[in-house]
């Protein structure tokens, strides 16, 4: 499923082409930097940049020979640069290279999400102005609890939805790291100036303190804000879930033409984007715990977090730039029933209005618990047909406390929405 809603803007990056290429971006301006600081010859530094060139096919064969693909690499592109070819590479040790190309390989994904998250938040938005007021019922443990009107509900997931923007960009300026202090990171080989130029070049921070790599919690931020924001999704999917049972019926995901629910039966719309997007969420939360194993590696460095992240962090990305876009066409094509979330108020026989009874009696003098005590009884006592103001109307205990008006201003929801209208005057919209 993930193939077919995959974005090629986002494959793209991962692809071995790509992969390669900006970590021929960084071998070309390290040669650079160590031209300008007398490293090496301008001469090779120029040839470098205008000769630099690999082949995936020939990597390929020799890693078959050298086991190593950094060293395959390395050896392609300077049989391409020629006798410069030599000072490729020349002082660096192989996580320099592939830690600060992965920098620009994240930064890259990273920004794509973010562009996704930005049309996340316009299609909340909209959906947020079409239904300020639109009243519908509160539930809290699945059960009726007060009214709320659906733009609140999807006020609350926008606000997640940024407050998951700035984990991510937070994440990303942790990852944004240029890393090339050599074995075991001790710029025994090169100079610091050289990373900290390269660094500027490529619009990275150089590494505080290194070991033979980059320090792997921040990688695990990085999936980590991924986490979050797919989790804030599923938050989002498994409320679409609820609301389109059948006994609910209060929105439905789009269903275009020629499209079936069931093999067996006809009459089938089924949430099938909302299911989608839980079970991304999921996936999303074991690659968390992948990399949070990546972090304790042995003493320098090993290399059992780099198998972890060739295969978590193109999928992590992925399948959250999939999950992103989905559900922009999920909420995009979201029809809202209000004549059914009017239907279900109604369905609950006044009991949603039962906390502003409370509130009226308590105001009349009597005490919460007594007040209390006689709202939950004649709620408790609701037959088929009746409705909780009309049982009050008759009850001898009840109906002194309120007079007609009152209760019309209660069962109303005119209270409700005064709120509903100061709520949204908050949220930036």
């Amino acid at each position: 499923m993930i193939e077919r809603y995959t974005r090629p803007e986002m494959g793209v990056l991962w692809d071995v082409e790509h992969r390669f290429g900006k970590m021929l971006e960084v071998e070309t301006q390290v040669a650079l930097v160590q031209a300008e600081l007398g490293i090496i010859p301008k001469a090779a530094a120029k040839t470098i940049r205008a000769k630099g060139a690999f082949s995936v096919k020939r990597i390929h064969e020799i890693e078959r020979t050298t086991k190593h693909d950094v060293i395959a690499f390395v050896s392609s592109v300077a049989e391409n640069v020629g006798p410069a070819g030599k000072f490729v590479h020349f002082g660096l040790t192989s996580s320099d290279v592939l830690d600060t190309a992965f920098s620009l390989q994240v930064a890259e994904a990273a920004t794509l999400i973010l562009a996704g998250v930005e049309r996340l938040d316009r299609s909340l938005k909209a959906l947020i102005r079409k239904n300020e007021m639109t009243i519908c019922p509160g539930r809290t443990h699945g059960m009726f609890a007060e009214p709320t009107s659906f733009g609140i509900k999807m006020a609350g997931h926008l606000m997640e939805l940024r407050r998951n923007r700035e984990r991510i960009e937070k994440a990303l300026k942790g990852m944004k790291i240029c890393k090339l202090s050599g074995a075991v990171g001790t710029y025994s080989a090169l100079p610091p100036e050289v990373e900290k130029r390269v660094a500027k070049k490529l619009g990275l921070t150089p590494e505080s303190v290194a070991t033979q790599v980059v320090p792997r919690d921040r990688h695990a931020e990085m999936i980590g804000s991924l986490c979050f924001l797919t989790a804030g999704l599923e938050r989002l999917s498994v409320e679409m879930r609820h609301l389109q049972r059948s006994e609910v019926g209060e929105v439905t995901e789009g269903f275009s033409p020629g499209q079936k629910g069931s093999s067996a039966m006809p009459h089938k719309k089924n949430p099938i984007s909302a299911e989608n997007l839980t079970g991304i969420a999921r996936l999303l939360r074991g690659y968390f715990s992948a990399t949070i194993e990546n972090i304790a590696l042995w003493h320098e460095r090993d290399i059992s977090h780099s198998s972890v992240e060739r295969v978590v962090f193109p999928d992590a990305f992925i399948a959250t730039d999939y999950a992103v876009h989905r559900m922009v066409d999920l909420l995009d094509g979201l029809y809202v029933n209000k004549d059914r979330m009017l239907a279900n108020i109604e369905s609950s026989q006044g009991t949603l209005f039962s906390s502003h009874l409370l509130l009226h009696i308590v105001k009349q003098g009597v005490s919460r618990e007594e007040a209390y005590k006689h709202v939950q009884r004649v709620s408790h006592s609701l037959g088929k047909g009746e409705h909780l103001r009309d049982l009050i109307l008759k009850d001898e205990t009840l109906k002194k406390y309120f007079r007609k008006r009152d209760l019309d201003l209660i069962f109303s929801g005119a209270q409700h929405q005064k709120a509903f209208k100061q709520l949204i005057k908050r949220i930036p919209l």
